[in-house]
C-alpha cells in the first residue's frame, strides 16, 4: 500500500479513515467540476457572447445619449448663429425680408382656399401636419428666410457694382 503525504496525519481509526477518504472524495470531485467548467468551450463562448450582448446594449445606450446631447448643443449653435446673423441684418434688410414674409402668407391664405377646396382628405390631412411643424419651428424658418434673402440682397447688390 502507498504510504499518506506527509503533511495529512494517519488514520488511527476506520471510522476516521472513512473521513479522509469522503473529504478526499468531495474535493476530488469539486476539482473534476472546476476542470470539466474549464473545458466545457461551448458554455463558456455562451457566457462570453452573453456579456458582449450586455457590454453592446450599455454601449448603445451610451452612443444615443451622446448624439442627443451633441443634436442639442448643434440646435443651441445654429439658434446664436442665426441671431448674430438677424442682429446684422440692416433695417432695409429687415424690412423687405417682414414685406415679401407678409406677401407670402396672404399669398398662401388664398392658396390655402383653393387648397381646401380641391385637395382630398389624405393630403390635407398631411398638409396640416406639415403646417403644424412648421408653425412650431417659426424661428427657425424667419431666420433661416431673412438670411436666404440677405444672401440675395448683397449678392444682387455686389452684381450691380461689379459688372
Amino acid at each position: 500500500m502507498t504510504q499518506p503525504p506527509n503533511d495529512e496525519p494517519t488514520a488511527s481509526s476506520p471510522e476516521q479513515l472513512r473521513e479522509q477518504v469522503e473529504q478526499t472524495r468531495q474535493e476530488l470531485g469539486e476539482t473534476v467540476e472546476d476542470l470539466a467548467a474549464k473545458t466545457d468551450v461551448k458554455a463558456r463562448a455562451q457566457e462570453k457572447a452573453t456579456a458582449l450582448k450586455q457590454q453592446a446594449g450599455v454601449l448603445t445606450e451610451q452612443a444615443g445619449a451622446k448624439a442627443a446631447e451633441l443634436s442639442g448643443q448643434v440646435k443651441v449653435k445654429a439658434a446664436e448663429a442665426a441671431h448674430l446673423v438677424q442682429d446684422k441684418l440692416p433695417d432695409p434688410v429687415k424690412d423687405k425680408a417682414t414685406t415679401a414674409a407678409e406677401q407670402v402668407k396672404a399669398k398662401a391664405g388664398q392658396a390655402g382656399q383653393v387648397w381646401q377646396d380641391k385637395a382630398p382628405e389624405p393630403v390635407r390631412v398631411k398638409a396640416q401636419q406639415g403646417a403644424q411643424a412648421a408653425r412650431d419651428n417659426r424661428t427657425v424658418l424667419i431666420v433661416a428666410g431673412s438670411v436666404a434673402v440677405a444672401a440675395w440682397l448683397l449678392l444682387r447688390h455686389r452684381g450691380r457694382r461689379h459688372p
